[in-house]
């Protein structure tokens, strides 16, 4: 599994013209909230979803060095199966490495309520669908995490 997480002011996916996850870290008295971009492959179980989970949830990457879970900040969770292209040969990507949607889903759905369960705020996306992803990068602060 790889997240790719920005730190963020704000975020909203929206499908087809309807905003269906926002965040907004001041609303929770956080100055920053997090936006997850969730990738799954073949090899990923729940295990690895949870544990991925608490570390962003415990991730100390907003201000003062603190995390999510220390500042009830917002996390914005959105499938993106594009962060397992293999880009070595050629110009198309190769997408063999991404788990497909029935293996994929379950887990991200997992991961996003694994979230919850830690007593995080959790928006997100939909799975599959043609997203357009609006977000203001704070910093910017950006990290791959895997699992």
């Amino acid at each position: 599994m790889r997240i790719l997480v920005q730190r963020v002011s704000s975020a909203a996916v929206s499908v087809e013209g309807e905003v269906v996850g926002r965040i907004d870290p001041a609303d929770h008295g956080a100055p920053h909230g997090l936006v997850a971009l969730v990738g799954v492959t073949h090899t990923d179980t729940e295990a690895t979803a949870k544990a991925l989970a608490d570390k962003l949830f415990r991730l100390r990457v907003l201000e003062g060095e603190r995390s999510a879970a220390d500042l009830g900040a917002p996390i914005l969770v959105i499938s993106q199966f594009t962060l397992y292209a293999d880009t070595a040969k050629g110009r198309r990507p190769s997408w063999s490495a991404a788990a497909p949607g029935p293996v994929a889903e379950p887990l991200v759905d997992f991961f996003a309520a694994a979230l919850r369960e830690l007593g995080a705020t959790v928006a997100t996306g939909r799975f599959g669908a043609h997203m357009h992803v609006e977000l203001v990068n704070d910093g910017p602060v950006t990290l791959l995490l895997e699992g």
